[in-house]
């Protein structure tokens, strides 16, 4: 078996104005991705997803080329089931050869940011393929599934403080969800009033149900430490992305200064991000984006760093559905995962690009059982995304 072809898209699908929200995003019109297909000569074919915006909004041009025109031409006539040694091929650039003899990493320049979201996007691509060829879920290569339904909290809550709480009850009533996150942050301005948000959040909802929130990133250190005094009474499950990921001694200072757990990940690429945010004691959660992070591979090597420093994995999973997918197989199988990301917000990356029905019931989402990562592409609807340029 061999890979025969490579092709991906900028995928842009509109979202319906009576769905969309604004967040320190702005206003969210439109659901991106870029969106891989490889295809070996036998036929099989693997999906794919890599990310360069941590909203569902962004460019994809640069990725897709570099995918099309730089990443795909060396892949042909490669056996995919090399996934690893493809990876560090990749990763290592014109010094692979060296690298895979001496044992070490030896990376290009361009070791984060886009060139590990196309490798993330190859890797997801290839972990399909694999599982298809033996006709088994990529979970069992991973090792297995420790549960065949994963917790889930729904994950949206952008509502003054005067909806918030109805806002975040109607995913209750949803999808049976035991635990919610919240947008904060930029979005309100100063902290005092996303505290009063999430002060309205947790008065609704009451003390037995999960309350996270999420500052995308956008506070100071001074802010964040603010923002936990503020709430240090609402028992909140996780503060994430309290600051810019860059300024991870900022973030071991903002979880030094209270006892909410700091969840973070979804800026990092590569498992030597997360050993920096494990080392300096930053980060209770680690929450890497398959699609960023480095797809399947280096996601569960994330997983097993935060296994090892007794941390918890959440994966960071507002994506279309080869990235959700892959979270969901990635969450089966690590033993340091305990809840999966189920976007509230307008998804049709997720709900319409694949023919299956991905859905919560009673707070819970089940693992997929088919070969593979286990959904349908509708080509069709993919076709009708596809961005010309």
């Amino acid at each position: 078996m061999r890979i025969k072809s490579v092709q991906a898209w900028w995928i842009r699908i509109p979202i319906e104005a009576a769905r969309q929200h604004r967040s320190d995003f702005g206003q969210v019109t439109t659901f991106d991705a870029a969106i891989l297909r490889i295809e070996t000569d036998d036929r099989l074919v693997g999906w794919g997803e890599g990310k360069n915006a941590a909203g569902s909004a962004g460019s994809y041009g640069a990725l897709v080329h570099m995918l099309n025109h730089e990443v795909g031409p060396q892949l042909i006539g490669r056996d995919p089931a090399d996934i690893g040694v493809i990876w560090e091929m990749l990763y290592n650039g014109v010094r692979h050869d060296s690298a895979a003899r001496a044992g070490h990493a030896m990376p290009q320049l361009a070791r984060r940011g886009m060139s590990i979201a196309a490798i993330s996007a190859v890797d997801i691509a290839l972990w399909d393929i694999l599982g298809k060829s033996l006709g088994v879920p990529v979970w069992r290569l991973l090792g297995g599934r420790k549960l065949d339904r994963m917790p889930a909290y729904a994950s949206g809550g952008w509502a003054a403080a005067d909806a918030i709480g109805e806002q975040l009850k109607s995913y209750i009533a949803g999808g049976g969800f035991k635990a919610l996150k919240m947008r904060i942050g930029a979005m309100d301005g100063a902290a005092h009033v996303s505290a009063a948000r999430v002060r309205a959040a947790r008065q609704a909802l009451g003390p037995d149900v999960e309350l996270m929130v999420d500052a995308h990133g956008t506070y100071t250190v001074a802010e964040a430490k603010r923002f936990i005094h503020l709430v240090n009474d609402l028992d909140l499950a996780w503060f994430e992305e309290p600051i810019i990921a860059d300024d991870k001694p900022g973030m071991a200072e903002v979880r030094a200064s209270g006892a909410v757990p700091i969840a973070t990940g979804e800026s990092e690429a590569t498992r030597y991000a997360f050993r920096d945010l494990a080392v300096l004691k930053a980060a209770d959660i680690f929450q890497p984006d398959p699609a960023f992070c480095g797809g399947i591979s280096e996601a569960m090597k994330i997983g097993t760093i935060a296994s090892a420093f007794n941390l918890r994995f959440a994966p960071h999973l507002w994506a279309g559905a080869p990235c959700f997918f892959a979270g969901l197989h990635i969450c089966a199988a690590s033993p340091a995962s305990f809840t999966v990301e189920y976007s509230l917000g307008a998804n049709p990356m997720i709900h319409d690009l694949i023919e299956e029905t991905v859905e919560a019931k009673d707070g819970m989402i089940a693992i997929p059982e088919k070969p593979g990562l286990g959904f349908t592409i509708s080509e069709r609807f993919l076709e009708a995304h596809a961005q010309r340029g």
